[in-house]
């Protein structure tokens, strides 16, 4: 079995966990925590099992690394901290460990990527014969391998569109909502992930391997953005307050335009709440989020993918299936010949020796 180790616990980490745990060919071998109270605890309790691992978290990287695990699910942040995330992936690849993640925008495209970051990667892979892909969190698979499966079943396609539709009042991420999204800030407030060119940045990746798998030029990426605020004040289980007047719901797109039309669009739509922004798209079902993909052509064609995991939470079930995709990787990477993969080099997979599977 293929000796794994999960690095971070938050959000991505605990479905990782369950996912490693869970895969036929994989054995979690170590779990790295950044937070001291999580220094010692079991993985199993660490992931939400209800049963322990016997594994216990750790600190240590340089001992867990030097162990020489044969992958790595990179599951910190690396939102706020991209360099450092950038170092400690390329520490994992440099002792020859594959390295799974969806935590560098920028190496969603790896053949695009600034040479400050896909240099580095590549000198580790040549000096320690590890390997990396990237997906995202968003998910990855949801603007990219499954809009062009769905594009392969019309006669023609006009536009492909991908929209994540989102409540974040289910969200335990209180500093990339308030802070990076900018729910609850004052409307003249700027968020980080939403200032001019960051939207490219991080989902521009997706639509030029969109681009490249369908065999068009794009004329550029342009960005669209619309914000809304509040009525009235709401309260979230999560993360408390959030008062009236101030950001409350976030639209965007990120468009690759093809001989002048919004071809291919990656589109968000986000809220702190289900009563801002009522006009906007929302799930068909009326719950908390939703990944759709839209081909307009002939058919049109229209998929929705709910996710839910830890007790009905679709938060935690994109998070989940996010996860699953990267996780489901490993075995190919391992078998590939070293290398910095992209979503088209990886091949969807059915669930082989999973099916009907329980969890030791």
């Amino acid at each position: 079995m293929i000796s794994t180790v999960v690095w971070g616990t938050g959000n991505v980490g605990r479905a990782a966990i369950r996912a490693v745990d869970a895969h036929p060919a994989l054995r979690l071998t170590g779990v790295l925590v950044h937070n001291p109270d999580k220094i010692g605890r079991d993985a199993g309790e660490l992931g939400g099992l209800g049963h322990v691992l016997g594994i216990a978290a750790t600190c240590d990287v340089d001992g867990v690394l030097a162990a020489g695990p044969a992958a790595v699910v990179y599951a910190a942040s690396g939102d706020i901290r991209p360099d450092d995330a950038l170092a400690d992936i390329v520490r994992a690849v440099r002792v020859g460990a594959v390295v799974v993640t969806p935590a560098l925008y920028a190496l969603y495209d790896p053949r695009n990527a600034a040479p400050e970051v896909r240099e580095p990667v590549l000198a580790a892979i040549a000096e320690g014969g590890g390997s990396l892909f990237v997906s995202g969190i968003d998910p990855g698979w949801g603007n990219d391998v499954l809009p062009l499966l769905v594009s392969g079943l019309g006669s023609t396609v006009d536009t492909i569109r991908c929209q994540e539709i989102f409540d974040y009042s289910t969200y335990d991420q209180p500093d990339s909502v308030r802070y990076l999204v900018g729910m609850g800030q004052p409307m003249d407030y700027q968020p980080p992930m939403l200032a001019p060119s960051v939207p490219t940045m991080v989902w521009g990746g997706q639509i030029r391997l969109m681009a490249r798998a369908l065999g068009v030029e794009l004329d550029e990426i342009r960005e669209t953005l619309d914000r809304r605020a509040l009525e009235a004040t709401v309260t979230t289980s999560s993360m408390g307050e959030f008062a009236a007047g101030t950001q409350g719901a976030v639209r965007f797109e990120v468009q690759g335009i093809v001989e002048g039309q919004p071809r291919l669009v990656v589109e968000h739509v986000t809220r702190i709440h289900p009563s801002c922004a009522t006009d906007w798209p929302t799930p068909a079902d009326g719950g908390a989020g939703a990944h759709r993909v839209i081909i307009e052509g002939h058919p049109r064609i229209e998929v929705t993918v709910v996710a839910t995991d830890e007790d009905g939470n679709r938060s935690a079930g994109g998070n989940a299936a996010a996860v699953g995709r990267l996780v489901d990787a490993i075995d190919w990477l391992v078998a590939a010949e070293p290398g910095l993969y992209d979503a088209l080099d990886i091949p969807l997979r059915p669930a082989v020796g999973k099916l009907g599977r329980k969890r030791p």
